[in-house]
């Protein structure tokens, strides 16, 4: 097995590993396994998020990987990420002084003294965006948070920011893969040096979230494979997931594959055999369908 060890720069100071291990749907108390695992596998950068309910179990796991490994906490990049509250579900929204404590509270059950990477999860926070964007700016310049950014966010968002006259996000973690690339938001991105960070990359797969619980907008149609990305795969000898994300990687991208099983693991790391050509890029461009499939929603920017 051949570790894909590629990083992409987020600021001067910090770069964020091409392929991360991805930890939403995975309960508490299976979370200390499964990253545990994955830094012996050679994962380098683990994701979760508030919202996730398993920052104990994750950290728990960063503490048994290392140990395990004999790696140090600066070899392990960690993601976590503020849930900002929605007030359309009768959450309240968190202003800065509760986005800092949340923070806090990530980082205690984490058992960490910083993260490498913090992001506002989602733009449900309204009115109070700019307020938490500015407590991460304050976590930043303190130290606590190396890096900063946001999620799901749309143009709309970011230029709310950028008329603020605050510093723009480092990172900006949206679904894209095949069928969701985003162009004109990734262009943006591009044009005001924020880093896309790719999540659900596996959602063309017939056996994304087929569990009772998995939140997707994919109907059964959906689920039906047409072969194209099975027969681009078989090409280069690879599984489809494999093809999948290393098509995120060359597209410039951060993946985070998430499975509990370790052969799966191992595979989703092993990226560096193989390099898709133009001709099955422009047929994987050319599989757009726009929107998303994680969020019911579809496209982030609807929000207000």
């Amino acid at each position: 097995m051949t570790v894909f060890q590629k990083a992409f720069p987020l600021n001067p100071s910090t770069a964020i590993p091409s392929v991360g291990f991805g930890t939403y749907l995975i309960a508490d108390g299976d979370a200390e396994n499964a990253v545990r695992t994955a830094i012996s596998l050679g994962y380098r950068h683990i994701d979760t998020a508030e919202v996730y309910e398993n920052e104990k179990g994750v950290g728990a796991g960063i503490q048994a990987g290392l140990s395990e490994t004999g790696l140090a906490r600066e070899d392990i990049f960690v993601t976590t990420k503020l849930w900002p509250g929605h007030a359309a579900w009768g959450q309240e929204l968190k202003n800065e002084e509760k986005t800092i404590a949340a923070f806090n509270a990530s980082l205690e059950r984490l058992g960490l003294d910083y993260v490498d990477l913090y992001l506002i999860h989602s733009p449900h926070g309204g009115p109070e965006r700019l307020n938490q964007w500015r407590a991460l700016l304050e976590l930043q310049r303190v130290g606590k948070a190396r890096s900063i950014g946001v999620s799901n966010f749309g143009e709309k968002h970011l230029e709310e920011i950028k008329a603020a006259g605050l510093a723009l996000p480092e990172a900006n973690q949206i679904e894209l893969h095949p069928w969701s690339q985003k162009p004109t938001l990734v262009g943006y991105m591009k044009d005001h040096d924020i880093a896309p960070i790719a999540y659900s990359s596996l959602a063309p797969l017939s056996t994304w979230r087929i569990e009772d619980g998995q939140d997707s907008a994919k109907t059964e149609q959906m689920r039906i494979s047409d072969g194209v990305l099975a027969s681009i795969a078989a090409k280069y000898g690879v599984t489809e997931a494999q093809l999948l994300l290393r098509w995120g990687v060359q597209s410039g991208y951060p993946v985070l594959p998430k499975s509990l099983n370790p052969e799966r693991m191992r595979q989703n790391i092993d990226l560096d055999g193989f390099t898709i050509d133009d001709g099955d890029l422009a047929s994987m461009k050319s599989m757009d369908r726009g929107g998303g499939l994680a969020w019911s929603i579809g496209d982030p920017s609807y929000i207000d």
